[in-house]
């Protein structure tokens, strides 16, 4: 018998124990793969223990039955069955289960995820044929004045959709062939800086005018003009003075001090020449759009019990203008977020935004969140819109949160003769819901060893003779609650023994005390136990007493008895249901050398819903019992009976008095 037991405690531990979760697998297939099918992706982690499951693999939508994925199960390889294209679906999320036929899992789910690699397949499109602008007299050169949008089916952020814009021709070519310019990268039009004026200078000669000694060059001195001309961020034209933006790119915020020569005679030896300065600065437009530091941030764990306030995470957002106002921006949860569970905090001049708990959380509802946070300027943005840098993405996972048990009480109190045997149970120590999960009960600081706890059924006893105990006296223990499931998960109550007097013998009996009636399953009522106030052998005719319950286990283990006053105790069910019949308790009640015996008689009986006890019910007043009932109905049968046999006894005599007349005497019948 003892072997059948270790055989299926065996057999059930590994049953209950948890399964650890295993790691992700990631795959990655070649879009628009033209080579042979089915081709082998990945080696599967099965067990080589479990050879009598069925491997079967779920996921996304299409994937079981006639979609792109299989699994070879004597290889152990997951495969795809087709050429996959990532227009289409860019990611895949599978999970793969050894099951028996009854569909019970003996090993995963093992989760993969197959992402589908981009191929250079999409061509880019402009959002629009043809583009109609208007310029005005004041357009400033070198400015975008229009922006091309164009778009790329093939994976954002990835070289497959880097987008460059270059000018083809220029129709009528008049009055230069190249009065625009186009900046690749964010497809910006603006009128070119070539022929374009930035300043005009004019020096005056007091010489004969059209002789050599009046015809005036100009020189630039500063910047060096022996830069490379695609350095140079102005040129100057030597006769007419006029200074233009050169093809160095110019930075908003710069400050540039032009100093540019008047040279008479030419520009040969020996003319006489005048310098001037013109000071230029480089203004700054709202044509960055603001990026998030990191797109993806770490996931973030917190428990279910969080307070709303909580700081989840902070994002960090740079803007590249300089002016401050267009640096300014708005924050907003894009996604995720459908119950405002969260909420962003930040100041209107700061960069950085503070993701914060809004709501509760709830594992069961809701065990992760992933949330979608953009960041856009305040003030209208020059040129496209905000780039893939603008999101980021935050996964919120919601920890799980299991209350410590509880017990049925705070505190627990016994009152304890000193002369009480060894293995006496005092109390029951149970958790205050009989559906939670099983606890397992120990004793802390027993320094006199004399009590012990059942681990299982949390029954305390008295370990040995309470050998050094007095009257009087108090013994405070700790019991320790621990839940099986969860070990880390515990809680503690203190117990306090109140040691009386050792039981005299013989010890009177006072008279049984009239039935109360209380009901089970437990409600939150008990009987009132009263002293032996009109003992006429009791000293003084008062108290107080003590009350105890007698020493019977079973007594001890379905009762509990707490001192109310001096004078009276409150009894009340010690467990969860006890049997309904009539119950006499035992209450020893001790005053001063001298104890008493109180039989309590308590009826349990089965509670309504309304917590009262179900009675039977009575007969009522001139209702016939079963008894007489089924008389009444065996005497109606009778004489039903009677009646019947007279009438069929009447006929038969009737037919032979007919039988026995003369033939003559028959009446005959008449024709017609």
């Amino acid at each position: 018998m003892v072997a059948a037991w270790l055989w299926l405690l065996c057999f059930l531990v590994p049953q209950a124990l948890p399964r650890a979760q295993p790691a992700e697998l990631y795959v990655e297939v070649p879009e628009n793969y033209g080579g042979n099918f089915p081709l082998y992706l990945t080696k599967l982690p099965l067990p080589r223990e479990e050879t009598e499951g069925q491997v079967v693999l779920s996921g996304d939508a299409g994937v079981a039955g006639e979609g792109p994925f299989a699994v070879d199960p004597e290889a152990g390889f997951l495969l795809v069955t087709r050429a996959l294209d990532r227009e289409e679906q860019a990611e895949y999320q599978l999970q793969v289960t050894l099951e028996t036929e009854d569909r019970h899992v003996l090993w995963g789910p093992q989760p993969v995820r197959v992402r589908v690699k981009d191929e250079n397949d999409q061509v880019p499109h402009f959002s629009q044929a043809t583009y109609k602008v208007q310029l005005s007299r004041g357009t400033r050169l070198g400015v975008p004045f229009f922006f091309l949008e164009a778009s790329d089916g093939d994976e954002p952020g990835t070289a497959n959709s880097d987008l460059r814009f270059h000018i083809l021709n220029q129709a009528p070519a008049q009055p230069a062939s190249d009065m625009f310019q186009l900046e690749p990268r964010l497809g910006a039009l603006a009128l070119s800086p070539e022929g374009t004026k930035v300043a005009k200078v004019s020096a005056e000669d007091a010489d004969a005018p059209s002789s050599p000694n009046s015809h005036v060059v100009y020189q630039l001195l500063s910047p060096e003009p022996e830069e490379p001309a695609e350095l140079r961020a102005f040129e100057l034209d030597s006769s007419s003075g006029s200074v233009t933006l050169g093809a160095a790119q110019l930075q908003a915020g710069q400050n540039i001090l032009l100093q540019v020569l008047a040279v008479d005679l030419g520009g040969t030896d020996g003319g006489l020449s005048s310098t001037c300065e013109i000071p230029v600065t480089i203004t700054d437009i709202n044509d960055h759009a603001p990026e998030f530091t990191a797109s993806q941030i770490e996931p973030v764990s917190l428990p279910e019990d969080a307070e709303p306030g909580t700081l989840v995470t902070t994002l960090t957002a740079t803007d590249a203008d300089l002016e401050p106002a267009f640096r300014l921006m708005d924050f907003a949860i894009e996604a995720g977020d459908e119950e405002g569970t969260f909420s962003l905090d930040w100041e209107p001049d700061s960069g950085h935004v503070q993701l914060r708990l809004l709501k509760n959380l709830s594992y069961e509802a809701v065990p992760s969140h992933r949330l979608v946070v953009v960041v856009r300027n305040v003030e209208e943005l020059v040129g496209p819109g905000p780039g893939p840098g603008a999101t980021a993405t935050v996964t919120v996972l919601v920890e799980r949160v299991v209350p410590p048990p509880q017990l049925d009480q705070e505190s627990y109190e016994a009152s304890v003769p000193i002369s009480t045997p060894a293995g006496s149970l005092l109390l029951t120590v149970q958790p205050s819901d009989p559906l939670s999960s099983p606890l397992r009960f120990s004793l802390v600081n027993d320094s006199e060893g004399w009590l012990c706890i059942k681990e299982i059924s949390g029954e305390v006893h008295t370990a040995r003779p309470l050998q050094g105990a007095q009257p009087g006296d108090m013994y405070t223990v700790l019991i320790e609650a621990q839940d099986a499931d969860e070990p880390t998960l515990s809680t503690s109550a203190t117990l306090v023994i109140h040691f009386l007097k050792a039981l005299p013998a013989p010890t009177p009996t006072l008279a049984p005390v009239p039935s109360r009636h209380l009901c089970t399953p437990r409600q939150d009522h008990g009987v009132v136990v009263s002293g032996p106030r009109e003992d006429s052998d009791l000293a003084g005719g008062h108290g107080p007493f003590s009350f105890a319950l007698g020493p019977n286990p079973t007594v001890q283990r379905d009762w509990r008895l707490r001192a109310l006053n001096g004078s009276h105790a409150y009894l009340t069910l010690g467990l969860h249901w006890v049997e309904p019949r009539e119950h006499v308790v035992p209450i020893a009640v001790s005053h001063d050398n001298q104890i008493w015996h109180i039989q309590v008689r308590v009826i349990v009986c089965r509670c309504n819903v309304e917590g009262q006890c179900m009675r039977k019910v009575g007969r009522m007043k001139g209702m016939p019992t079963k008894l007489s009932a089924v008389g009444i109905l065996v005497g109606t049968l009778i004489a039903i009976g009677i009646f019947l046999i007279l009438i069929f006894t009447h006929l038969t005599l009737a037919r032979k008095k007919d039988l026995d007349q003369p033939v003559d005497s028959v009446p005959l019948k008449v024709a017609v």
